[in-house]
């Protein structure tokens, strides 16, 4: 399964390896680590705490290592950033196109990446990693309101589900939470954490008349399947996956909120059956994704084609396609 990856060429922000700063008499008996943290913005306060306990913060040429240190007025404070070291993660084989930015670095510490949001596993398509901590902050804190504040944010995946809902478009607004015994699982829930999906239907499979002649099980103006491309306004664990089961229409694929459709798969052409089980997943893409660059506020925006397996299924979904749907 294939994930496109997002890394802004944001070198030019880097944090120069040596920073002064003077304490102000507001900032007097203020912690070490929130005053630096309100001077350096490019630095996330657990990089300058780590920094701090590492020795490369000085107070009038002493050494501070407690991040908890209070600061006096006119005090001179150094910080240290040592350049990032290469980072030793163990390998692992994963197929990663780099749609936007040529490396990945780091400001004093590994030259990692600052992964800002998640995909499920067997989830395609694209995901964000930040190359310092200002951008992976301004990027954070666009995921996190998810445009729900002022800005171009929008987040939006390609779900192929079990059966077809009787309308063209519509939202779940139902809160997540973990399920209350399966704790790996999670579930709708009153008190839960505040989930909203907007969906709209693409396309449907199926159910066209003489459609029962052609395969067994089929039933004439009952889609089989059809395709939905979501809008995320919230980013809950699962999110998509709880809501589209939780109004009767897992993910193709998805043995663990879909488990009781596995034997709908009987119902479609060979070629869509054998297509599914060689996904292995939930059939489920992160298509499309706009962001604003956290420095120069161009708004990005960026696409990504279904990845081999989940064409193949397509493909051989759109044998069966009836009509379209209205938009």
């Amino acid at each position: 399964m294939i994930a496109n990856l997002i890394t802004a060429n944001l070198t030019s922000a880097m944090t120069p390896t040596h920073k002064e700063i003077r304490i102000d008499d507001e900032e007097a008996g203020g912690r070490l680590d929130r005053v630096l943290a309100a001077h350096i913005t490019e630095l996330s306060r657990s990089r300058l705490k780590a920094l701090i306990e590492a020795g490369a913060v000085a107070i009038d040429g002493r050494t501070i290592r407690d991040p908890s240190h209070r600061v006096n007025s006119a005090e001179a404070v150094t910080v240290q950033v040592p350049e990032a070291a290469p980072a030793k993660p163990a390998a692992e084989a994963i197929p990663l196109n780099v749609v936007y930015g040529d490396s990945l670095s780091g400001i004093g510490g590994e030259q990692r990446p600052g992964i800002v949001h998640r995909l499920d596993k067997d989830t395609t398509g694209l995901m964000v990693v930040a190359k310092n901590d200002k951008a992976h902050k301004g990027l954070a804190a666009q995921f996190a309101s998810h445009g729900r504040d002022e800005g171009a944010f929008e987040r939006g995946y390609l779900a192929f589900v079990w059966g077809a809902p009787d309308r063209p478009r519509g939202t779940v607004d139902r809160p997540i939470d973990r399920h209350r015994i399966a704790r790996d699982r999670m579930a709708i829930r009153e008190g839960g954490r505040e989930a909203v999906t907007h969906w709209q239907v693409a396309e449907r499979y199926g159910g066209q008349k003489g459609e029962g002649r052609r395969f067994e099980g089929a039933r004439p103006g009952v889609p089989i399947a059809s395709l939905l491309a979501c809008q995320l306004e919230t980013g809950r664990t699962h999110q998509i996956r709880v809501h589209l089961a939780s109004i009767g229409h897992p993910l193709l694929g998805d043995d663990v909120y879909g488990p009781g459709f596995r034997t709908k798969s009987a119902l479609l052409p060979q070629g869509a059956q054998a297509a599914l089980a060689d996904l292995g997943g939930q059939a489920l893409h992160a298509y499309m994704l706009t962001i604003e660059h956290p420095f120069t506020g161009k708004i990005l925006r960026f696409r990504s084609e279904l990845p081999h397996e989940l064409a193949r299924l397509h493909a051989m979904l759109a044998a069966i396609r009836a009509d379209s749907s209205d938009k």
